[in-house]
């Protein structure tokens, strides 16, 4: 967890919402007043955000107290308490709606991200988010992905080359593409990995016959299609599935040896969790 990015988010939040005040609060709360919440669950699934919690408390106000009983990556049910909150209760109530939005997004998150997972836990091949994310949300919904059970892919277009349908056509094709970005890497002193999407069997064999790179995407192959992929990549490159895979197509995929399956669905269709704060 990038603990500087995840600080200036919560920042951002705070001040979004609370503005110049919490004047609900502030004017019918007495100053010094002290107070205790439990964060109830009432769904089920996985619980995500205990973490990040912590930290919007710290920033919010740090001599608050939280009891955890329930961590990140634990399956919850309705009726569980996962932790509670003591201390200035007008630093409760300001934090309540912040920790709130980011528990109930994240456990939505990893609760659909497990059920992706489990599904094909039984073989190598490991479920991937995408850069489908919320604007400013992408670290904490990556992570609500690691908790559930996924893998993260690249971060943003700064860590990983992925040669996409429009680099390609734009680049003039996939070997001058993948040439000029091995170039590129070597000028700037780049170590960074390269992927190389394709969109059938003619642009596969050319990223075969060019090389140099890590790993190719399979984008909306069939599954038998992708099964004779595979057998013609060999095990020279890692292999990923993308396009379209759904739950009730998944395990077809990961059946045909790919190493990865990126599915865009695990941070950009997803239901909040329902979660609350209650007062004890």
């Amino acid at each position: 967890m990038n603990n500087k990015y995840i600080n200036q988010l919560i920042d951002l939040a705070i001040a979004e919402d609370i503005g110049d005040g919490d004047h609900s609060s502030l004017s019918c709360i007495p100053d010094d007043a002290q107070g205790k919440v439990k964060l109830l669950v009432k769904e089920e699934g996985i619980l995500a955000g205990v973490e990040i919690t912590k930290e919007v408390i710290k920033r919010v106000d740090p001599n608050l107290k939280m009891e955890v009983f329930i961590n990140d990556g634990a399956k919850i049910k309705y009726g569980d308490i996962a932790f509670t909150i003591s201390g200035r209760t007008i630093s409760i109530l300001q934090a309540e709606r912040l920790l709130l939005n980011f528990m109930q997004r994240m456990s939505g998150i990893a609760t659909q991200t497990a059920v992706y997972a489990n599904l094909i836990k039984d073989l190598p091949t490991k479920v991937l988010d995408t850069r489908k994310t919320t604007p400013g949300l992408r670290h904490i919904e990556k992570l609500a992905v690691e908790i559930g059970g996924g893998t993260n892919h690249r971060m943003g277009l700064y860590d990983m080359v992925m040669l996409k349908d429009n680099h390609i056509d734009f680049a003039g094709g996939i070997k001058p593409a993948i040439n000029k970005v091995n170039e590129y890497l070597k000028a700037k002193n780049k170590n960074i990995r390269i992927e190389v999407e394709v969109r059938n069997f003619e642009e596969l064999q050319e990223v075969l016959e060019a090389g140099n790179v890590h790993r190719i995407m399979l984008d909306n192959f069939t599954v038998e299609d992708t099964k004779k992929a595979v057998k013609m990549i060999d095990g020279k490159y890692e292999t990923e599935s993308s396009g379209g895979i759904t739950l009730e197509t998944l395990r077809s995929y990961a059946e045909c040896g790919v190493d990865f399956i990126s599915v865009g669905a695990l941070t950009h269709q997803i239901k909040s969790l329902d979660l609350s704060l209650k007062a004890v």
